[in-house]
């Protein structure tokens, strides 16, 4: 071994106590490396998708802090020392270095304050998706929207530097109360008997999971200790306006936000095969049409009747 470590301080001009510190530092990362695929490995036995891949990534991060510190005790002779320098180091590299610490920063950020975790629908800045991914330096999103309606998938996965965090606004799905508000127009003529209409779109709104209420009132009481959160009525409702081109009937009701177009499609079919049954219910559109007030006013539809 002598001889070979001679040889090799001829040839490239390291000394015996470097190279030994080189060797150390390979078996310690090979030690290491292995004892991370194993533990890998037996997170794979979690059935829990998500409790295996929030473990597996743990694990990942503890094997490289403890990598990190070890292969730093060889290299440096006292940890005063090692510290002395780490500190010169640093200082430079936050200057070299400003976006990737900005976004390690908001790495600690998300992984102590969680503002998301993986699996929760988010919107920040401009960008919606479900979170699948959380890195040191990114996370990413599984996209929603775009050109894509109902807030379904496109199919696209976006990086996002988690420095964003600190500088974009940031919606969450799921963080908080677990339910969306969801909302179905529905335009009829002023013709039309609206108040048929709106008692035929409250019993839709209420066909639509009649548990959903009772679940997201049970959600609310549980949530509510960690958000100043209250809702005076969870129920489906059917709000009214008028609009230039008819009335305005407006299904407001509860849903999850994985079904937000499921639930649309439900009560969509719904209104279809209803309004089918009644002639006085007619959908309403933009349209243009002449008014003359003599013939189809009130007074000349009253003076008609009296005819008769």
């Amino acid at each position: 071994m002598t001889e070979i470590s001679n040889y090799i301080t001829e040839f490239t001009g390291l000394s015996a106590l470097v190279q030994q510190k080189m060797l150390s530092s390979i078996i310690l990362i090979f030690i290491l490396w292995g004892l991370k695929y194993v533990a890998h490995k037996l997170t794979f036995r979690i059935k829990d998708f998500k409790l295996q891949y929030n473990v597996r990534n743990v694990l990942s991060y503890v094997f490289y802090i403890i990598g990190f510190l070890l292969v730093g005790r060889i290299w440096f002779e006292g940890f005063g020392y090692f510290a002395t320098y780490f500190g010169l180091l640093s200082a430079g590299l936050a200057i070299a270095l400003k976006d990737p610490l900005t976004d390690f920063a908001g790495f600690i950020f998300i992984v102590f304050r969680r503002p998301f975790q993986v699996g929760d629908r988010i919107q920040i800045g401009d960008h919606s998706g479900d979170v699948i991914d959380v890195r040191i330096f990114q996370f990413s999103i599984n996209e929603i929207g775009n050109w894509v309606d109902g807030d379904q998938s496109t199919g696209r996965i976006i990086h996002i530097p988690n420095a964003s965090v600190f500088t974009s606004p940031l919606a969450n799905y799921h963080k908080g109360f677990k339910f969306i508000w969801n909302e179905v127009g529905v335009l009829v003529t002023f013709e039309s008997d609206w108040q048929k209409a709106l008692k035929i779109l409250e019993e839709i709104g209420n066909e639509y999971n009649p548990q959903m209420a009772s679940d997201a009132e049970k959600r609310l009481q549980k949530d509510s200790k960690g958000f100043l959160l209250h809702y005076s009525n969870l129920k489906s409702k059917v709000y009214l306006d008028v609009k230039d081109s008819g009335v305005m009937l407006t299904i407001r009701h509860l849903c999850t936000p994985h079904k937000r177009r499921d639930a649309k499609e439900f009560i969509w079919k719904r209104i279809l095969v209803e309004f089918a049954k009644h002639t006085n219910i007619d959908f309403a559109y933009p349209t243009v049409r002449r008014f003359d007030h003599n013939i189809e006013g009130k007074e000349a539809i009253e003076k008609e009747q009296n005819f008769k």
